[in-house]
């Protein structure tokens, strides 16, 4: 399975949102890397915040920072790696979850706004873990992190390099795997769901990818009233994480 060096980091770019990572107590800042073309009070603003945390500040050029930050547009010449304490890759979190884990797989979500709204909605509903893959999900930048209210720092965030690898992983894994669907006949209030189970929610607007349908092994809809067709994938998420959550809390409709 792919890993990366920075599947224990969020990245976060841009001079406002690394001086506020640096003022922030709570928050283990890993690094800064700031271009070498930066001088003057901006610069000097950063590497004194930085000094004053301990924290090293690597110099490299502009062109290392964009890459770096993965955002040429945005990153003004500066990024900091913020410790996620329960990021961990996919791999690692399906080996320390118990046999009750229920995870969220996220595939094709590409609007920060969402993916920050079910980073924040599932970890406050206390899902066992959420699958940000690599490629082909909204990176877990600034954006995301203003979303979640600061949360994405803290989720329990499993990182593969794509949906289609964690689906293949989670049935491996024993997991049978369910994704949302406005037409599926079974309901998430009423299927029989088991106490350990991945759940795929998948872009407004192509639905699940083709490369993980074939692994999905049931599908479940959020039932609609007064004509509404669907709701936001990260209401959805919110009904699907609550709903699961409830189950778990008081033994209703879970199977081991």
């Amino acid at each position: 399975m792919d890993v990366s060096p920075k599947d224990k980091f969020v990245t976060v770019y841009g001079r406002k949102p690394v001086l506020e990572a640096l003022d922030d107590p709570r928050l283990d800042v890993d690094k800064v890397v700031l271009a070498d073309t930066a001088r003057g009070p901006a610069a000097r603003e950063i590497l004194d915040a930085a000094g004053r945390r301990g924290v090293a500040v690597q110099r490299a050029s502009a062109q290392r920072v964009k890459v770096l930050a993965g955002n040429g547009k945005q990153d003004q010449g500066v990024l900091a790696d913020v410790v996620a304490p329960r990021m961990r890759p996919l791999g690692a979190g399906l080996r320390e979850l118990g046999s009750r884990g229920c995870v969220l797989v996220l595939d094709g979500i590409t609007t920060p706004a969402n993916v920050g709204m079910i980073l924040r909605t599932a970890t406050a509903a206390g899902m066992d873990g959420i699958v940000v893959p690599r490629r082909g999900v909204a990176s877990l930048d600034p954006l995301v992190v203003k979303a979640s209210a600061g949360v994405a720092f803290r989720a329990p965030v499993l990182r593969c390099a794509t949906a289609a690898e964690a689906v293949v992983a989670l049935r491996e894994a024993g997991y049978p795997v369910f994704a949302l669907d406005a037409d599926a006949r079974s309901s998430v209030y009423s299927a029989d769901l088991p106490a350990r189970a991945a759940f795929v929610l998948g872009s407004e607007t192509a639905g699940i990818s083709p490369d993980v349908r074939p692994h999905v092994t049931g599908w479940l809809s959020i039932p609609m009233a007064a004509g509404v067709e669907s709701l936001n994938v990260a209401s959805a998420a919110a009904v699907l994480c609550f709903e699961v959550v409830r189950r778990r809390t008081t033994g209703a409709g879970a199977r081991s």
